[in-house]
């Protein structure tokens, strides 16, 4: 195998930022670095265990570069982001130097959503949500290459039921 010397950079904030997720997404962990995205806020999101990002000047969102990610692997995060999420091509600070950096992330496709609120906090998804999220993951990865898989949502929902919330996504 060459190494990961080209490919991708992707900022993750979320889930993602949970070795165990990727490991399952990825079958491996890629090298990764911490990193700011300024002018930006991570939301909760009523009804969901994950985050969203959208742009809010004289914020940040700390978290980390996945480096070297290929093609294929940039496919299965589409994915697995869903149509929830836009992906687009962010400047971010690498903590440990300050030094810029392009990279991919995902953000949260309906800037309009009512259902976003406060803060999101890894530290406290690791704790409540991670071992759940997981075992979804898991539920995701496995279908991902057959023909009648189900997109990420539905995944999602039936791990964590709605239990009668009006929380579908906005956007198709």
């Amino acid at each position: 195998m060459t190494s990961g010397v080209a490919g991708h950079n992707v900022f993750v904030y979320g889930s993602l930022m949970a070795d165990d997720v990727v490991r399952i997404l990825l079958n491996r962990v890629p090298l990764s670095v911490s990193a700011v995205l300024p002018d930006f806020h991570r939301f909760s999101i009523k009804g969901r265990v994950y985050p969203a990002i959208l742009p809010v000047e004289e914020d940040r969102v700390n978290g980390k570069v996945l480096m070297g990610i290929s093609d294929p692997e940039l496919y299965i995060l589409d994915e697995f982001e869903d149509v929830e999420y836009e992906r687009n091509t962010v400047e971010v600070s690498l903590t440990d130097s300050s030094e810029k950096l392009q990279a991919e992330t995902y953000i949260w496709s309906n800037k309009e959503d009512p259902d976003l609120y406060g803060t999101w906090d890894f530290e406290e998804w690791k704790q409540l949500h991670m071992e759940g999220f997981v075992e979804m993951t898991k539920g995701f990865a496995q279908e991902i290459d057959l023909p009648e898989s189900r997109t990420r949502v539905a995944t999602y929902e039936t791990f964590y039921p709605q239990k009668g919330t009006e929380n579908s996504p906005s956007s198709e």
